[in-house]
């Protein structure tokens, strides 16, 4: 039997493209949809795709009248919380593709999730390259002691900073904390110029037209420097493999795991569940 989806933010950008890859696969299944601009409508008739006959609804507590396997977290960052809980209280494993969630909404989060035996898969990127920078930035803090991390994104985009410079912020602090040479708080001038302290790494966002989302971590040593960085482009086609590899190995969790490597090979060592959180 086909895994039952509820799509949460299913007619927005990365949302519509990973509904149109869910029609295209024959073991998984959109249920319901949540989106308040087109609630009402059928799924298919607002992406294009005829295959997705559900309906949309306006919240996801109309959504989850109707039983679902996993549910899919795509909208913002000031509803994705509640919606996350409101889907485990209903029984359903959880994916959590929307940015903005903090290390204390994933511990409260992780409470009723272990409450009700599901599992919570959170990514601030599904994209392999970001998973990539990710294992690799961690892999440089155990050699190099400082950096400092930029997080780009459209001049629209509300939250700040993006959820995968958070996660990769949140991870670093699982190797060390960088060190620095002149004390943020020493800063003589504007102590905002530093940018923004998140889980011991200083993170400088910018919201500008031009860019969609990229993250760069600069390391630095005396005479030497690292730059590691991921770019994303103009559609939210490299999300979908990762998003529907994430639908289909969520129900295999138990708790929160954070990042999509959690369920991926990559020749790495992994983190465990506690420390992710």
């Amino acid at each position: 039997m086909a895994v039952r989806v509820c799509l949460a933010g299913a007619t927005g950008w990365a949302g519509s493209e990973l509904a149109r890859g869910i029609a295209r696969s024959s073991d998984l299944a959109v249920v319901a949809a949540v989106s308040r601009t087109h609630a009402g409508r059928v799924l298919g008739d607002v992406v294009g795709e005829p295959r997705l006959d559900c309906r949309v609804y306006a919240s996801a507590i109309e959504a989850l009248t109707h039983t679902c396997d996993v549910f899919v977290e795509y909208t913002r960052p000031e509803s994705a919380k509640s919606n996350v809980l409101d889907a485990l209280q209903h029984g359903a494993h959880v994916v959590v593709g929307t940015s903005g969630l903090t290390a204390d909404d994933f511990a409260v989060i992780d409470t009723v999730a272990l409450k009700h035996q599901r599992g919570v898969l959170a990514a601030g990127n599904f994209a392999l390259t970001a998973v990539l920078l990710l294992k690799f930035a961690e892999l440089a803090a155990r050699f190099i002691p400082q950096w400092e991390i930029i997080d780009y994104a459209h001049d629209d985009k509300t939250d700040a900073p993006s959820g995968t410079a958070r996660e990769l912020a949140e991870r670093l602090s699982k190797v060390r904390h960088p060190d620095r040479t002149v004390p943020i708080d020493q800063t003589i001038g504007a102590r905002e110029s530093r940018g923004a302290t998140v889980s011991g790494s200083q993170i400088h966002s910018l919201r500008l037209p031009g860019y969609v989302i990229s993250a760069e971590i600069v390391f630095g040593m005396p005479d030497q420097r690292l730059s590691i960085r991921h770019d994303a482009g103009s559609s939210a086609v490299p999300y979908v493999d990762g998003a529907l590899l994430a639908i289909r190995k969520v129900p295999t969790l138990i708790g929160v795991h954070r990042g999509l490597e959690s369920v991926l090979d990559l020749g790495l060592p992994q983190s465990s569940r506690s420390d992710a959180l």
